[in-house]
């Protein structure tokens, strides 16, 4: 007996409530799908169903089956499918989200390299730093930087990290002056950064040599937007601590001027993060593997 065919018949038979009705949707001799349900009452030495002349109806035992039956094929459709996937080029729609600093400045101009590995891919991106419930909103994956990123639903897989540069305008520093230490920050005005989560304010970190220095500090304005958080900065509101990636053309350029240089900030970890699914479908291996590729061969990602 293929004790496949035979749940399936037996899922049929209770769908259709009958054996005719069953026979005829799977196109099967009705004396095929009787044998086989007997044989696998048989073995399994449990009366699944009672018959009558006119309806077929389900025994306890043969309605626990029944739902373990519906598990046990639908693993076998998915793992069929799975592999149907493998076997084929990556296609479909692909919903991620990133923040959108990283988007403008990184991703958006690599995405020719990415739609020529795979044209048939269609991909929707979410461009903000607010934060997404995957789960609940159907998106595929996002790329997220923290230190705390905690989501039992989530499976976050490290794929480089982000300096930050502690600066401030040439104004505010010709104001206020320069700080010497992590220390005096507290004595001047500085520019928080709020989770749109939490509400909580992150804290500035430094390091030199072996010391470490975590400090809250207070201010006059919070943000939870890189793009305002900048601007804040360089219209002299105070002191910002900001990704390397966002500043360094400011640097550059002496609309911003570096504070406590001889300091070093602790990088921040940036991860993909995806539903746990049991299959990974081919759309989303093929982009979690380029966006790790292009961010760890990033000069200021890596």
């Amino acid at each position: 007996m293929n004790k496949l065919q035979a749940m399936e018949v037996f899922v049929q038979v209770v769908d259709a409530g009958g054996f005719t009705r069953a026979a005829q949707n799977m196109n099967l001799p009705k004396a095929t799908v009787s044998t086989l349900v007997q044989a696998l009452e048989n073995e399994l030495a449990a009366k699944l169903l009672i018959r009558t002349t006119r309806h077929v109806s389900v025994t306890a035992e043969g309605a626990t089956y029944y739902q373990r039956c519906l598990r046990i094929l639908a693993e076998v459709r998915d793992a069929e499918e799975a592999l149907t996937q493998d076997l084929q080029a990556p296609s479909g729609r692909l919903r991620v989200d990133v923040p959108a600093w990283l988007a403008s400045e990184v991703l958006v101009p690599a995405l020719p390299e990415f739609f020529a590995a795979y044209p048939a891919i269609h991909l929707e991106l979410g461009c903000s730093d607010r934060p997404v419930d995957l789960v609940e909103e159907g998106v595929d994956c996002a790329i997220r930087g923290g230190r705390q990123l905690a989501d039992s639903r989530l499976i976050a897989r490290r794929i480089g990290s982000m300096r930050y540069l502690t600066c401030a305008a040439p104004a505010y520093l010709e104001r206020h002056g320069q700080p010497q230490h992590p220390d005096e920050l507290a004595q001047h005005q500085c520019v928080n950064y709020f989770s749109a989560r939490t509400g909580k304010l992150f804290d500035w970190y430094f390091v030199r040599g072996g010391e470490r220095i975590q400090v809250s500090l207070p201010s006059r304005i919070a943000l939870n937007d890189s793009a305002a958080y900048t601007a804040a900065g360089l219209a002299g509101l105070g002191i910002i601590q900001m990704a390397e990636q966002l500043v360094a053309p400011l640097l550059r350029d002496a609309r911003l001027l570096p504070v406590l240089a001889d300091w070093a900030n602790e990088p921040l970890p940036i991860y993909v993060m995806y539903p746990q699914n049991r299959h990974q479908p081919a759309k989303l291996r093929a982009f979690i593997d380029w966006v790790a590729h292009l961010i760890a061969t990033h000069p200021s990602l890596s």
